[in-house]
């Protein structure tokens, strides 16, 4: 989990958690419950590295070919 949190950062994630961090802050402002859940998830998501791709799940191996090419004629 230690791991998971502290490493791989990419400028989305940090964007993630930056505007994570701004919803909530407009959330406390305002008073509104709905935007400081939101605001909460969408820190989670960029601070744990979930989502549909977060954690490598669009994933697709490269295939290694070990057939020559052919020229065709």
């Amino acid at each position: 989990m230690k791991n998971r949190i502290l490493c791989n950062w990419t400028l989305p994630r940090v964007l993630r958690v930056i505007i994570g961090i701004v919803i909530i802050g407009e959330a406390i402002s305002r008073e509104d419950m709905i935007s400081g859940i939101a605001g909460a998830i969408f820190t989670g998501i960029g601070l744990f590295n979930i989502g549909c791709c977060g954690s490598g799940a669009c994933y697709t191996p490269v295939k290694n070919s070990k057939e020559e090419l052919k020229d065709i004629s």
